[in-house]
């Protein structure tokens, strides 16, 4: 009985966010659509979009991993104050997400010549994935950090909630920042 228990336990805690995260999904979905029109502006732009939504997923999932182990383990509090452990951490994953945005543009460019096609400019893309790059980090570091903090709080297991929200977040602001991100290059290109 055990057994049955916990696993209810976990689907219990775990459905809800699941179903918010189908539902950010979809929104990024909508954006993505309402992106179409950049990608003749852009050339290399839909290359871009499911390296840059991965890599939030896979930078700020290792944040949400370590910040749920340190939850676990008692080495973080589940409070915004100053922690050496989970400066290092947040510090760590912001310049990873940043640095990885920048070189997603570098290589998209990079990969499209040797293909032989011709790619937007490199200062055009690299400019769109820093901007959306920057943005995206702040808003999944406070994002994450605020819902992880939230649900142990509350007596949810941080371990149900990191995926869920790590993808949600990264899929919704994602978008969002990389259309915003083409709207800005557009209007200074032009």
């Amino acid at each position: 009985m055990a057994l049955l228990s916990d696993v209810w336990g976990i689907y219990r805690q775990a459905l809800p966010v699941l179903v918010v995260a189908l539902g950010g999904g979809l929104f990024s979905g909508v954006i993505l659509e309402g992106m179409v029109e950049s990608v003749t502006t852009f050339t290399g732009l839909f290359v871009m979009v499911p390296v840059f939504l991965a890599t939030r997923g896979n930078v700020y999932g290792a944040l949400g991993s370590r910040i749920a182990s340190g939850l676990h383990q008692g080495l973080i509090d589940p409070v915004f104050r100053r922690d050496e452990r989970l400066l290092n951490a947040v510090f760590a994953s912001f310049i990873n997400g940043i640095g990885i945005s920048v070189l997603i543009g570098v290589l998209t460019w990079s990969v499209l010549l040797v293909l032989g096609w011709q790619p937007a400019p490199l200062s055009h893309l690299v400019a769109i994935m820093f901007v959306a790059g920057v943005l995206t980090s702040l808003v999944m570091i406070v994002g994450l950090l605020g819902l992880i903090f939230l649900g142990f709080n509350r007596g949810y297991d941080p371990d149900n909630l990191v995926g869920p929200i790590v993808t949600t977040l990264g899929d919704v602001f994602g978008m969002l920042f990389l259309l915003l991100a083409v709207t800005l290059v557009e209007v200074t290109a032009t």
